[in-house]
């Protein structure tokens, strides 16, 4: 049977893919570190590219393909040397656009999605707030109905994107308690009301600006609602498969990426006259990293071939998204332990993979949650 990762489109895919990380973006990724932000000319190069569209349809301004393809590039992109941080800060669109692109509003589309598709626009996704996370129905950011507008008062916390982006696709109470009251709006910066309230200084992503957004007071035109009034939670929770898939992927091709690194280090690095390679114990140990990422890359590419074509993969997607990151928590510290005491040093590559990775049992959609979510979409509940 043929394999669909490796078709000649996405094999050429694949390559561009590496192609540009090694060239725009590897080289930068320390400066980019120190700076807290990557830039903004950089989404542009990646539009240019034919990278940035990846995943959606050309009549909307994308490069077209299907969620197989988006996996492509992320593995190509994340296995050449690009960061986790990184990746999560110039394709954040992923999870800021497709909402207005399911609507079908062409308003929106031509608004928003095609100058963010172009490169032109930074965007992102505001929906976790200071008391609610994973728990999306909890938020209280409200938007009151005043005549044309939306009065929009609240917070959003550790939104990635957050300082620089031009709009944020912005989740909002507009009903009562709960999933059914939730809306989503597009809100744009400079709109008065709405501000940065700060930059925040996080373990790892460090090229990854994330923020605290606050809206007091802010009028937001009613033509910025995306889809139907209190119909936000159903446009979400649709992201949120696709997006777990994407995390999964980060999880093990951060994963390959290490393995690799420490394979060539442990040729290279001698001890007591022999390679480190050459010890059983560190073969056993990169073949326990291999298996775990073998596995987990497996799992997850079956799920996403499935919703590439329609299935439903709710509960799969979890299960690929939890599966990963235990895989790369495994691996990522075991490249530090074999790397020793450089593994440790801040000139090591695996020690920013160390700190980048462990983010992803948290974001979109916490291990405990996912674990949890699992059991009552396979009817485990009762």
């Amino acid at each position: 049977m043929d394999d669909p990762f490796e078709t000649t489109e996405r094999t050429a895919l694949r390559q561009s893919t590496a192609q540009f990380v090694r060239r725009e973006i590897t080289p930068h990724l320390d400066d980019w570190e120190r700076a807290g932000e990557i830039p903004r000319d950089l989404h542009r190069r990646a539009a240019k590219a034919g990278l940035y569209g990846v995943g959606f349809a050309e009549e909307h301004g994308g490069d077209g393909g299907d969620t197989i393809d988006t996996v492509v590039a992320t593995e190509a992109f994340l296995e050449a040397g690009g960061s986790s941080g990184c990746h999560a800060a110039l394709f954040t669109h992923g999870i800021a656009l497709p909402h207005m692109i399911a609507t079908g509003d062409p308003a929106l589309i031509d608004r928003f999605v095609r100058p963010a598709l172009a490169g032109d626009v930074v965007c992102s996704l505001g929906v976790t707030e200071p008391d609610a996370g994973s728990d999306v129905a909890a938020l209280r950011t409200t938007a009151v109905r005043d005549g044309d507008d939306y009065v929009v008062n609240g917070a959003k916390m550790f939104i990635t994107s957050g300082t620089r982006a031009d709009f944020v696709t912005t989740a909002v109470r507009t009903g009562g308690p709960g999933a059914s009251g939730i809306s989503l709006i597009v809100i744009e910066k400079g709109t008065p009301g709405f501000s940065v309230s700060r930059k925040l200084d996080k373990m790892g992503w460090l090229c990854s600006d994330t923020a605290e957004l606050s809206f007091t007071d802010c009028r937001v035109p009613a033509r910025n609602l995306v889809g139907a009034e209190n119909g936000g939670f159903m446009l979400i929770a649709q992201v949120f498969v696709p997006e777990r898939i994407i995390a999964a992927v980060h999880a093990y091709s951060v994963a390959q990426r290490c393995l690799d690194l420490t394979l060539g280090y442990a040729r290279s690095r001698e001890t007591f006259g022999k390679p480190l390679v050459a010890r059983q114990v560190v073969r056993h140990k990169l073949v326990q990293m291999r298996q775990r990422i073998e596995l987990a890359r497996a799992y997850t590419r079956t799920v996403a071939a499935r919703h590439a074509a329609g299935d439903q993969v709710a509960g799969e997607a979890c299960l690929a998204k939890n599966a990963a990151v235990e895989a790369c928590k495994y691996v990522v510290d075991e490249a530090v332990q074999l790397h020793g005491g450089m593994g440790y040093m801040r000139e090591t590559e695996v020690e920013r993979h160390y700190r980048d990775t462990r983010i992803l049992g948290i974001g979109a959609g916490a291990s405990e949650v996912m674990a949890d979510l699992a059991a009552k979409l396979f009817g485990y509940d009762h």
